[in-house]
């Protein structure tokens, strides 16, 4: 795939381990070395765990739109790689503490269901964290099939607690 049909994403970030806001720089730094251009990021949202696991720190959220030539696999694969080089401890428990996620939220219009991810996220539609960031990078998100990421927030519950902690992540150059 060429740069002409390099597709634009929404991918999530998330620490609750260490200095967060470092872990998401770092993460959102680390993109462009393995074929993933970050053209904006969002600002960050202290959220509080929800899932399997509530006992544990708070997150720091981020959205990031981005765009790149992989294919959802090989993205899957190269964000996978990033997060173990930035200290995920693939041993934790799943949806624990966690010292960097880095969800593949959408992917251009691609929908698919693999064993390893689904497009668009399972969970996009579901989450505050996910979705108040990302409405910040373009309130007329839509996911692929049609859905507007505002009419899915306008249906969730305030309860799950989502707070602006700070500016948009530095984009890498």
């Amino acid at each position: 795939m060429n740069a002409a049909q390099a597709r634009i994403g929404l991918l999530g970030l998330g620490s609750n381990v260490g200095d967060r806001r470092e872990r998401l720089k770092a993460a959102a730094g680390a993109l462009p070395a393995v074929g993933v251009q970050v053209l904006a990021a969002s600002s960050t949202y202290d959220t509080d765990p929800v899932g399997e696991v509530l006992e544990q720190p708070s997150f720091l959220n981020a959205c990031l739109l981005v765009q790149t030539a992989l294919e959802p696999l090989a993205l899957l694969q190269a964000v996978k790689g990033l997060e173990r080089d930035l200290g995920r401890d693939e041993s934790g428990e799943r949806h624990g503490p966690r010292a960097i996620d880095i969800d593949i939220l959408m992917l251009g219009a691609l929908e698919m269901r693999d064993e390893r991810m689904s497009l668009p996220h399972e969970q996009l539609l579901k989450r505050r964290f996910v979705l108040i960031p990302a409405l910040e990078l373009d309130f007329e998100l839509r996911a692929p099939d049609g859905t507007r990421l505002s009419d899915a927030l306008a249906t969730l519950s305030p309860q799950e607690g989502v707070r602006w902690a700070g500016p948009p992540l530095e984009l890498p150059d």
